[in-house]
């Protein structure tokens, strides 16, 4: 279905807490899980009081990133005004001012947020509640703090302005704001439409650069703080540093802190005094844990990317020393090892992990969705109903195989037969050892039913000739769904003819009686029943016991007969631990013709069925494919 003509999803609703309990909506629910999912909800859709914004809505999230950037900022300044006194009181205190303002906005826009009640998970909009709650928090005394501008305060209640220690220790409660930061980092790791590894990579990055720089800063403060200036780390090596250059100071400072904290230590810039010896010995420590918490992190993300990489090549050489110790031929190895690489190739799909942990009903609608004008198109199901197209591309299973690798064997038993979505196969025979082309199959071609159908051997070996991808269906499965289904029972048996009419005489010959039967039918005269009798008479000539069931007995009335085991003896515990015992036969029409199958395989005639677990069978239509009967 096209975009244009996709129904619309509706949205998500949302009710707001009340005291009604009919307003309580666990639609409410989803809105918890927003965050992790990166999903966006315009506040229309929310029921909210007036003048109260949603937290989740577009526009309070931009709001929130933008102030994000102001946090950056405010990291950057705050470490930095306290080891450089001038550009506190110069450059930087408009800014300051202006950003402190931002903040007290967002402080008064808090009192108007709703949040959503852990209890409930009812988003509350009450304005009452909503500001007690900020209120009694840590959150706002915080705030505040960390927005009023101090200096700015000083000076307008003194008149005077001055700029001392206690105003720089002051301005580093703005790092309260990096909580903001941390939760940004946090949401953009469950959003599912960014990458998770550069998300905390970038983390990992800021975390480096904030550390770096403060510790820089502070390290500049005890050296410009310190009772003789050319005993400090910095006095060794620049003269009159004081007076020079801001950005000089700061150059040094970062080198410093850099080195340090990557355990280089050219030992140019060290340690003079008592203080800076005792702040090193504890910036080595927290670099110790610094070093440690990115170095873990960072591998952690770089094996998880390449762990598909090691599982596939330990794979392949596993699969080298086992065909090595094997001696397996040189074709065998290839095809083990294209399988192989095909299988890690084909786990970016992650087909099997997803359609793993989803309702049956969702795997069947994907199905349906990948494979249905597929299975539409093969001749096996040209003019069945839409009922059992739907079934039946429900039970199928998709797979991929590399280019020349067997999908079939010739003389294997017939399991599941395979139709091809995508890329082509080759038909091929054996014959005095050597390999015979026949044909090509390509896309929505079958391959497999004939033996599957007459329940013969596989006549024909199918190799890929590139890339393909095919759905297969069991042996069992399908006679299952096709037995209840008995006019489209026939029709799959018509189609089934008429394309054993239209192969080539190089695939007809391989099968001989098949060429004597279709030579001695006629489309026009032969009715569906009578194609189901001609197709049992084929499927008994491979087999005896069911040559057997066959003079004895008439065609089941579905499509396909059901099989069934016999006993000669009553049930009990030696005859269910011996399966060699019973015969495999096909159902008959009639429970005497029953008997007279069972007198002929055991050499007496019995008058009672039982099933394995003592229950006398009296209708043939209740028992089901491989039911065990003991015949006495």
């Amino acid at each position: 279905m096209s975009s244009e003509t996709r129904p619309p999803v509706p949205p998500l609703q949302f009710r707001r807490h009340s005291s009604s309990h009919e307003s309580k909506n666990l639609n409410s629910l989803s809105s918890s899980l927003l965050p992790a999912f990166g999903t966006v909800v315009d506040e229309g859709y929310l029921q909210l009081k007036k003048y109260v914004i949603a937290p989740y809505d577009r526009r309070y999230r931009w709001w929130q990133t933008f102030l994000v950037v102001l946090v950056i900022y405010s990291a950057w300044a705050s470490p930095f005004e306290l080891a450089f006194r001038k550009v506190a009181t110069g450059s930087l205190m408009p800014v300051d001012l202006v950003v402190d303002a931002f903040f007290a906005t967002d402080i008064v826009i808090n009192f108007f947020v709703a949040y959503l009640d852990k209890s409930t998970y009812l988003l509350v909009d009450d304005h009452k509640k909503i500001a007690l709650r900020y209120v009694r928090k840590l959150w706002l005394p915080m705030d505040i703090a960390s927005t009023l501008p101090f200096p700015l305060l000083y000076r307008i209640f003194t008149g005077r302005m001055h700029y001392g220690e206690f105003f720089g220790f002051l301005n580093m409660l703005r790092l309260w704001r990096l909580r903001r930061v941390s939760e940004l980092f946090t949401r953009l790791e469950k959003d599912t439409r960014f990458s998770y590894f550069w998300t905390r990579y970038c983390k990992l990055i800021c975390v480096t650069l904030f550390a770096v720089h403060s510790a820089g800063c502070f390290y500049y403060w005890l050296a410009i703080h310190h009772q003789s200036l050319k005993n400090t780390w910095i006095g060794t090596e620049v003269q009159d540093f004081e007076q020079r250059s801001i950005w000089v100071g700061y150059t040094y400072s970062m080198y410093w802190s850099l080195v340090t904290l990557s355990t280089v230590g050219y030992g140019d810039l060290h340690a003079v005094n008592t203080a800076e010896k005792i702040f090193n010995m504890f910036y080595m420590l927290f670099n110790i844990g610094l070093t440690a918490y990115l170095i873990g992190n960072m591998t952690n993300l770089i094996v998880h990317s390449a762990a598909r990489t090691f599982a596939m090549r330990d794979a392949i050489n596993e699969i080298l020393q086992y065909a090595s110790k094997s001696r397996l031929p040189e074709n065998l190895r290839e095809q083990m090892l294209a399988h192989m690489q095909l299988k890690f190739k084909t786990a970016e799909l992650k087909q099997e992990e997803v359609l793993g942990d989803l309702p049956k009903a969702i795997r069947s609608s994907i199905a349906q969705h990948l494979f249905r004008r597929t299975v539409e198109n093969v001749y096996l199901f040209n003019g069945v109903s839409d009922d059992l197209i739907i079934q039946l591309v429900s039970e199928m299973k998709a797979e991929y195989f590399p280019p020349k690798v067997d999908i079939i064997l010739q003389n294997e038993i017939p399991t599941d037969f395979y139709i091809l979505v995508s890329g082509a196969v080759d038909m091929l025979t054996h014959k005095n050892g050597m390999e015979q082309f026949l044909s090509i199959l390509g896309s929505a071609d079958m391959a497999g039913e004939i033996g599957v159908i007459f329940n013969i051997p596989q006549p024909f070996t199918v190799r890929t000739r590139r890339l393909s991808q095919v759905i297969r269906i069991s042996h069992h499965d399908f006679k299952q769904l096709v037995q209840p289904q008995n006019e489209d029972g026939k029709k799959i048996i018509s189609n089934f003819i008429q394309n054993l009419r239209g192969l080539k005489k190089e695939v007809l010959q391989e099968i001989p009686y098949l060429t004597e039967l279709l030579g001695d039918m006629t489309t026009e005269h032969t009715a569906p029943n009578e194609g189901n009798e001609n197709l049992e008479q084929l499927s008994n000539q491979e087999n005896p016991n069911a040559l057997e069931a066959q003079e004895t007995s008439k065609t089941v009335s579905s499509t396909f007969p059901i099989r069934v085991i016999v006993h000669g003896c009553p049930p009990n515990e030696n005859a269910m631990k011996d399966d060699m015992m019973g015969k495999l036969i096909n159902l008959p029409e009639s429970v005497e013709d029953l008997f007279r199958l069972a007198e002929k395989k055991f050499g007496k005639r019995g008058s009672t069925i039982l099933m394995a677990d003592g229950s006398e069978v009296e209708e043939l239509s209740a028992l089901r494919e491989n039911d065990h009967l003991f015949i006495f």
